[in-house]
Protein backbone atom coordinates (compact mmCIF):
# COMPACT_ATOMS: atom_id res chain seq x y z
CA UNK A 1 0.00 0.00 0.00
CA UNK A 2 1.02 3.62 -0.63
CA UNK A 3 1.54 5.43 2.56
CA UNK A 4 1.94 8.82 0.85
CA UNK A 5 -1.29 11.34 1.38
CA UNK A 6 -3.66 10.82 -1.79
CA UNK A 7 -4.74 14.72 -1.71
CA UNK A 8 -0.96 16.15 -1.37
CA UNK A 9 1.50 16.62 -4.18
CA UNK A 10 4.99 18.94 -4.18
CA UNK A 11 3.93 22.32 -4.05
CA UNK A 12 0.00 21.71 -3.62
CA UNK A 13 -3.26 20.17 -2.05
CA UNK A 14 -5.97 19.39 -2.99
CA UNK A 15 -9.34 20.10 -0.20
CA UNK A 16 -13.04 20.20 -0.08
CA UNK A 17 -14.35 23.41 -1.48
CA UNK A 18 -15.27 25.69 1.47
CA UNK A 19 -18.18 28.73 1.25
CA UNK A 20 -15.80 31.47 1.32
CA UNK A 21 -14.53 29.82 -2.23
CA UNK A 22 -17.19 31.91 -3.77
CA UNK A 23 -15.29 34.90 -3.83
CA UNK A 24 -12.13 33.66 -5.38
CA UNK A 25 -14.61 31.61 -8.56
CA UNK A 26 -16.13 35.41 -9.04
CA UNK A 27 -12.64 36.62 -9.07
CA UNK A 28 -12.13 34.03 -11.80
CA UNK A 29 -15.04 34.73 -13.79
CA UNK A 30 -14.31 38.35 -13.84
CA UNK A 31 -11.26 37.31 -16.28
CA UNK A 32 -12.57 36.40 -19.72
CA UNK A 33 -9.33 34.17 -20.49
CA UNK A 34 -10.52 31.94 -17.49
CA UNK A 35 -13.81 31.85 -18.65
CA UNK A 36 -13.38 31.25 -22.09
CA UNK A 37 -11.21 28.52 -21.14
CA UNK A 38 -13.19 26.98 -18.46
CA UNK A 39 -16.49 27.24 -20.09
CA UNK A 40 -18.18 26.94 -23.33
CA UNK A 41 -21.02 29.10 -22.13
CA UNK A 42 -20.71 33.02 -23.10
CA UNK A 43 -17.78 34.87 -20.83
CA UNK A 44 -19.27 37.03 -18.45
CA UNK A 45 -18.86 38.07 -15.09
CA UNK A 46 -21.10 35.81 -12.09
CA UNK A 47 -22.14 37.38 -9.05
CA UNK A 48 -20.90 36.29 -5.63
CA UNK A 49 -24.89 34.93 -4.62
CA UNK A 50 -24.69 32.92 -7.77
CA UNK A 51 -20.89 31.40 -7.09
CA UNK A 52 -22.36 31.32 -3.46
CA UNK A 53 -24.70 28.96 -5.06
CA UNK A 54 -22.44 26.87 -7.28
CA UNK A 55 -20.46 25.97 -4.19
CA UNK A 56 -23.14 25.23 -1.92
CA UNK A 57 -23.90 22.52 -4.82
CA UNK A 58 -20.70 21.49 -4.78
CA UNK A 59 -20.34 20.72 -1.44
CA UNK A 60 -23.87 18.38 -1.65
CA UNK A 61 -23.15 14.20 -1.78
CA UNK A 62 -23.49 13.08 -5.44
CA UNK A 63 -21.31 11.08 -7.71
CA UNK A 64 -19.05 13.43 -8.03
CA UNK A 65 -15.74 14.63 -6.67
CA UNK A 66 -15.30 18.21 -6.32
CA UNK A 67 -11.44 19.40 -5.05
CA UNK A 68 -10.12 22.84 -4.24
CA UNK A 69 -6.46 23.11 -5.19
CA UNK A 70 -4.54 25.35 -2.58
CA UNK A 71 -0.65 25.88 -1.69
CA UNK A 72 0.67 23.90 1.18
CA UNK A 73 1.41 27.33 2.23
CA UNK A 74 -1.66 29.31 2.00
CA UNK A 75 -5.58 28.33 2.16
CA UNK A 76 -6.29 30.40 -0.70
CA UNK A 77 -7.73 28.54 -3.58
CA UNK A 78 -5.89 28.61 -6.69
CA UNK A 79 -7.52 25.90 -8.83
CA UNK A 80 -10.36 23.22 -8.74
CA UNK A 81 -10.68 19.81 -9.90
CA UNK A 82 -13.15 17.55 -10.48
CA UNK A 83 -14.00 13.75 -11.53
CA UNK A 84 -17.65 14.74 -12.26
CA UNK A 85 -20.76 11.98 -13.76
CA UNK A 86 -19.40 8.71 -12.56
CA UNK A 87 -20.35 5.62 -13.73
CA UNK A 88 -20.21 3.21 -11.35
CA UNK A 89 -21.11 0.20 -13.69
CA UNK A 90 -18.80 1.19 -16.30
CA UNK A 91 -16.21 2.57 -13.87
CA UNK A 92 -15.95 6.14 -15.81
CA UNK A 93 -15.84 9.60 -15.36
CA UNK A 94 -15.40 12.90 -16.62
CA UNK A 95 -12.63 15.05 -15.01
CA UNK A 96 -11.94 18.47 -15.33
CA UNK A 97 -9.54 21.58 -14.03
CA UNK A 98 -8.84 25.14 -13.87
CA UNK A 99 -6.23 27.04 -12.55
CA UNK A 100 -7.75 30.29 -11.95
CA UNK A 101 -5.29 32.38 -10.78
CA UNK A 102 -3.50 33.59 -13.60
CA UNK A 103 -0.01 33.74 -11.30
CA UNK A 104 -0.10 29.88 -10.88
CA UNK A 105 -0.76 29.43 -14.65
CA UNK A 106 1.44 28.07 -16.94
CA UNK A 107 4.40 26.69 -14.29
CA UNK A 108 3.49 23.25 -14.00
CA UNK A 109 0.54 23.21 -11.34
CA UNK A 110 -1.46 21.90 -13.98
CA UNK A 111 -0.15 18.70 -14.08
CA UNK A 112 0.33 18.16 -10.88
CA UNK A 113 -3.26 18.65 -9.90
CA UNK A 114 -4.02 16.25 -13.26
CA UNK A 115 -1.40 14.13 -11.14
CA UNK A 116 -3.15 13.76 -8.37
CA UNK A 117 -6.61 13.82 -9.55
CA UNK A 118 -5.32 10.64 -11.85
CA UNK A 119 -4.08 8.74 -9.09
CA UNK A 120 -6.96 9.63 -7.02
CA UNK A 121 -9.75 8.39 -9.35
CA UNK A 122 -7.78 5.05 -10.74
CA UNK A 123 -6.03 4.04 -6.55
CA UNK A 124 -9.03 5.25 -4.66
CA UNK A 125 -12.38 4.91 -6.57
CA UNK A 126 -10.93 2.31 -8.76
CA UNK A 127 -11.99 3.74 -12.07
CA UNK A 128 -10.84 2.06 -15.51
CA UNK A 129 -11.73 5.41 -17.40
CA UNK A 130 -11.34 9.11 -17.10
CA UNK A 131 -12.36 11.46 -20.21
CA UNK A 132 -11.88 14.75 -20.86
CA UNK A 133 -12.75 17.89 -23.47
CA UNK A 134 -10.35 20.67 -24.05
CA UNK A 135 -11.28 23.43 -26.60
CA UNK A 136 -8.55 23.61 -29.41
CA UNK A 137 -7.69 26.96 -28.94
CA UNK A 138 -6.17 25.43 -25.25
CA UNK A 139 -3.04 24.64 -27.27
CA UNK A 140 -1.25 24.20 -22.86
CA UNK A 141 -4.09 22.16 -22.12
CA UNK A 142 -3.76 19.87 -24.77
CA UNK A 143 0.13 19.78 -24.27
CA UNK A 144 -0.51 18.48 -20.66
CA UNK A 145 -3.44 16.16 -21.55
CA UNK A 146 -1.14 14.58 -24.42
CA UNK A 147 2.29 14.14 -22.47
CA UNK A 148 0.38 12.92 -18.84
CA UNK A 149 -1.16 9.87 -21.75
CA UNK A 150 -4.87 11.25 -22.56
CA UNK A 151 -5.30 10.37 -25.85
CA UNK A 152 -7.27 11.65 -28.35
CA UNK A 153 -10.46 9.75 -29.43
CA UNK A 154 -13.17 12.23 -31.46
CA UNK A 155 -13.82 16.14 -32.19
CA UNK A 156 -16.94 17.79 -31.66
CA UNK A 157 -16.47 20.03 -34.85
CA UNK A 158 -16.73 23.65 -34.86
CA UNK A 159 -18.92 23.50 -31.61
CA UNK A 160 -17.64 26.73 -30.62
CA UNK A 161 -17.75 30.24 -32.09
CA UNK A 162 -15.25 32.63 -30.20
CA UNK A 163 -14.78 36.19 -31.93
CA UNK A 164 -17.07 34.76 -35.08
CA UNK A 165 -14.20 31.81 -35.77
CA UNK A 166 -15.44 28.16 -35.27
CA UNK A 167 -13.49 25.77 -32.73
CA UNK A 168 -13.39 22.51 -32.11
CA UNK A 169 -14.03 20.58 -28.81
CA UNK A 170 -12.01 18.16 -28.50
CA UNK A 171 -12.71 14.17 -26.84
CA UNK A 172 -9.69 12.63 -25.01
CA UNK A 173 -9.69 9.54 -22.92
CA UNK A 174 -7.34 8.18 -20.23
CA UNK A 175 -7.49 3.94 -19.09
CA UNK A 176 -5.78 3.12 -16.11
CA UNK A 177 -3.78 0.41 -17.42
CA UNK A 178 -2.03 3.10 -19.89
CA UNK A 179 -1.55 5.02 -16.58
CA UNK A 180 -0.05 2.42 -14.76
CA UNK A 181 2.20 1.33 -17.15
CA UNK A 182 3.13 5.08 -17.74
CA UNK A 183 3.88 4.74 -13.92
CA UNK A 184 5.80 1.18 -13.76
Amino acid sequence: MDNRNLFHGARIRLTAPRAEDAHTWARWYEDSDFARLFDSRAAYPRSLARMSGFVDDLMRPTDSYPFAVRPHDSDEMIGYADIDAVSWTHRHAWVSIAIGDPRYRGLGYGREVMTLVIDYAFRELNLHRLQLTVFSYNAPAIRLYERIGFVREGVHREALLRDGERHDMLLYGLLSREWFAERG
